[in-house]
C-alpha cells in the first residue's frame, strides 16, 4: 500500500483504476454506454477538472497570498521558485479542462444555445439562466487565467527565467496585477458555484 500513496503518480493511477472498477460494475449491472453515460462521464470529467482549478484559486487566495509577508525573505524563493511555477500549471490547465468538459457537456445536454443566451432562447427557462450565468462567469474566470494572471504571474517569478531584466517595480506592478485578479476570480467563483449547482437543483 505504501508504494501507491508514496508516489503521486501511483496514487493517481490507483483512482482511476478504483474509478474503472466502479464503471465495471455499473456495465455488469446493466448500464449501457449510451448518451446518458456520456453526458454523466463529461460532467465527471467537468467536475474534476472544476476541483482542481478552484482548489487551487482557493489556495492561492485563502494560503499562499495572505501568507507570503509572515514568511521570511530567505524561504520565500522556495514559493516563488518551486511552488507557485507548478501551483499555477496545475491551476491553468485546470481552468482549460473546465472549460473544454463544461462546453462539451453542455454541448450533449443540447442547452449550450440556450445557456449562452441566459434562457433567453428558451422563453427565460430559470434552469437555462442560472447555468447560462455559470458559464459566462466560468469564462470570465478562464480568460483572466490564461490572458492576465498568468502572463503577469510569469512576469513576477521570472518563470522559466523570461523576464531577468525587469525592474523591480515591474514585477511588483506584475504580482500585484495577477493578485487582484485571481481575488476578482476568488469573488466569482462564489455567485459561479450557487449557478451550477442552482442549475442542477432549483
Amino acid at each position: 500500500m505504501t508504494i501507491l500513496l508514496t508516489n503521486l503518480r501511483n496514487a493517481v493511477i490507483t483512482g482511476v483504476v478504483l474509478a474503472m472498477l466502479v464503471a465495471g460494475l455499473y456495465l455488469t449491472m446493466g448500464g449501457a454506454l449510451d448518451a446518458n453515460y456520456w453526458r454523466f462521464f463529461f460532467r465527471w470529467l467537468h467536475v474534476l477538472s472544476g476541483v482542481m482549478w478552484i482548489g487551487l484559486l482557493w489556495y492561492f487566495n485563502f494560503v499562499q497570498i495572505p501568507l507570503m509577508p509572515s514568511i521570511p525573505d530567505e524561504q520565500k524563493p522556495a514559493v516563488g521558485k518551486h511552488i507557485a511555477p507548478a501551483a499555477l500549471w496545475w491551476f491553468r490547465w485546470g481552468a482549460m479542462s473546465t472549460i473544454a468538459t463544461g462546453l462539451i457537456l453542455a454541448m450533449l445536454n443540447g442547452y449550450i444555445v440556450q445557456a449562452m443566451s441566459l434562457g433567453l432562447a428558451s422563453g427565460g427557462v430559470i434552469r437555462t439562466t442560472l447555468i447560462g450565468i455559470g458559464m459566462w462567469l466560468g469564462i470570465i474566470m478562464w480568460f483572466n487565467v490564461w490572458f492576465i494572471i498568468w502572463p503577469n504571474q510569469k512576469k513576477a517569478l521570472n518563470i522559466n527565467n523570461q523576464f531577468p531584466d525587469l525592474a523591480a517595480d515591474a514585477k511588483a506592478a506584475s504580482a500585484r496585477t495577477a493578485m487582484l485578479f485571481s481575488r476578482t476570480n476568488t469573488v466569482l467563483s462564489i455567485p459561479m458555484l450557487y449557478c451550477m449547482v442552482g442549475a442542477q437543483n432549483l
